[in-house]
């Protein structure tokens, strides 16, 4: 599976996110980018593409930020990384190879692995997430 870094940061902040959903304060982008070292910049332009698939919502002024258009058991993992990386099937060298036994038993089986993964992003929800990052004690995360 081939996530992009782009598709990484969103689901970092997204899971920043799911923590303080039940809080119902919003989130800067600076608290995301400073707790995670990720630039500031490129971060505003991941939650702007979320912003523009209904998955958060931006609050202006002070004390502003962002926060989830839905609960976190309703937002799912498969919906992040398909928002951002909008291809989520990988090409295959095969498939530019010349229609064979193996290049088709090949590419049947990359299918079945990108279906595999879609499943698993498709039933990990971010409440999931967050419950995992609470369970390692990284941070108190509530939901």
């Amino acid at each position: 599976m081939r996530v992009s870094a782009k598709a990484e940061y969103a689901c970092v902040a997204m899971v920043e996110l799911a923590a303080s959903f039940s809080a119902g304060q919003p989130v800067s982008i600076k608290a995301i980018a400073d707790g995670h070292g990720l630039s500031s910049r490129f971060l505003i332009q991941v939650m702007l593409q979320l912003k523009g698939a209904g998955l958060v919502a931006s609050i202006r002024g002070q004390g502003g930020g962002y926060q989830l258009a839905r609960s976190p058991e309703t937002i799912q993992l498969a919906e992040i990384i398909n928002t951002i990386d909008r291809s989520p099937e990988a090409s295959s060298a095969v498939s530019a190879l010349p229609s064979s036994p193996v290049s088709e038993s090949l590419q049947q089986v990359w299918k079945e692995v990108n279906l595999a993964e879609q499943h698993i992003l498709q039933k990990t929800t971010l409440a999931d997430l967050a419950r995992r990052v609470q369970e390692k004690g990284v941070a108190s995360y509530q939901i």
